[in-house]
């Protein structure tokens, strides 16, 4: 298993982030069709103001990512994967944790996301985090595999 050393926000563009997306993207479209799989792109995730997370081995191999899409007052988490070698070392935690920090540093009030109903791994994840099921929102509305989860930053 490899040995994470960092945790910092990088560019949608830095080495080893296109092939964590394309892993990213494999996966979902393995368990939900296309018009059910909501993944940014690379240019999406390089928009000004939202914030990429990236995990990477002791010898610079990014191992994990998610991404932080500001809306207004809350923040949307997004992209959130961990490659397949580095699964159960607690990185899917450590980046909720930063992004959760780093979201109530910049004056958010409430992070959302979506997943699907067959990521067990993904909602398990959320629930520890203190995630709560809310109605589907925006382009979710009509996706009967999405599963929308919100959590408030503020006391």
């Amino acid at each position: 298993m490899p040995s994470v050393v960092t945790l910092e926000l990088e560019t949608a563009y830095a080495p080893g982030i296109e092939e964590l997306l394309r892993l990213g993207s494999e996966y979902a479209l393995s368990l939900y069709p296309p018009e059910e799989c909501f993944l940014l792109t690379p240019a999406e995730l390089d928009e000004p103001g939202v914030r990429v997370y990236v995990a990477r081995t002791e010898r610079g191999d990014a191992v994990a990512m998610g991404a932080l899409v500001p809306h207004g007052d809350e923040g949307e988490l997004k992209r959130m994967f961990v490659h397949q070698d580095a699964r159960r070392l607690g990185l899917a935690s450590r980046i909720l944790t930063r992004i959760e920090d780093d979201a109530r540093a910049i004056g958010l009030t409430r992070l959302v996301l979506e997943t699907g109903r067959l990521h067990d791994a993904a909602l398990a994840l959320y629930g520890r985090h203190g995630y709560s099921r809310i109605p589907r929102f925006g382009p979710y509305v009509t996706s009967s595999s999405s599963v929308c989860l919100a959590k408030s930053l503020t006391a």
